[in-house]
């Protein structure tokens, strides 16, 4: 992850949140049925039970929280941990590179990672779920749909509170791309707005 990109999440960490609320910038967009989808993906991910998990990308713990089981959570951004421990007090938390696990082989039943796979690049993919079949048993991945309205690839230029503006890469999932993407797995949720897949 370069510095720009480190800056714009720990910048971004105060507000994160609004984005899943549909507060703060986010309190005009029009995304019909959000809420309601919301709370089915959280259910979703509360429904699946595994002894330890690895919650990479965790940010700020909003998903984070619905885990059930041994959870520690893992981000490159500072002040999105500080957010996180505060909402998962049972939680560990560690700092460190998505794409260098600091875990031993095997240490995790699951791995998730919600709204992270979506950013990287085809190099940085491969690595990643390299990484995470080393770590993990399982899979459980949650990204963006894809949609009509927006492309399946692109850079966004993202505004944050301050003004500051950001450029982040974006893509956007059918199921069974994820799946594909895996090499195996099942689709827990396929909604307008998210996906989620457990391999």
């Amino acid at each position: 992850m370069t510095e720009a990109e480190r800056s714009y999440y720990d910048r971004r960490a105060p507000e994160y949140d609004d984005w899943y609320l549909g507060a703060g910038l986010f309190a005009q967009r029009d995304r019909p049925g959000w809420a309601e989808e919301l709370a089915a993906l959280k259910a979703t991910i509360g429904s699946v039970s595994f002894n330890s998990i690895l919650d990479v990308a965790c940010g700020t713990g909003f998903l984070t929280q619905c885990l059930r089981g041994r959870v520690t959570g893992l981000d490159q951004s500072a002040a999105m941990l500080a957010i996180a421990r505060t909402r998962v007090p049972l939680g560990a938390f560690v700092q460190g590179d998505a794409l260098r696990l600091p875990f031993r082989s095997g240490q995790f039943a699951a791995l998730v990672a919600a709204h992270f796979y979506g950013h990287l690049d085809e190099t940085a993919r491969q690595v990643f779920l390299s990484e995470a079949r080393r770590v993990s048993d399982s899979i459980l991945m949650i990204d963006a749909a894809a949609r009509e309205d927006v492309a399946a690839e692109e850079h966004q230029q993202r505004v944050l509170s301050d003004g500051s503006r950001h450029v982040v890469y974006k893509r956007y999932f059918t199921p069974e791309r994820l799946i594909a993407e895996l090499g195996r797995g099942r689709t827990l949720h396929a909604g307008r707005w998210f996906v989620a897949v457990l391999a």
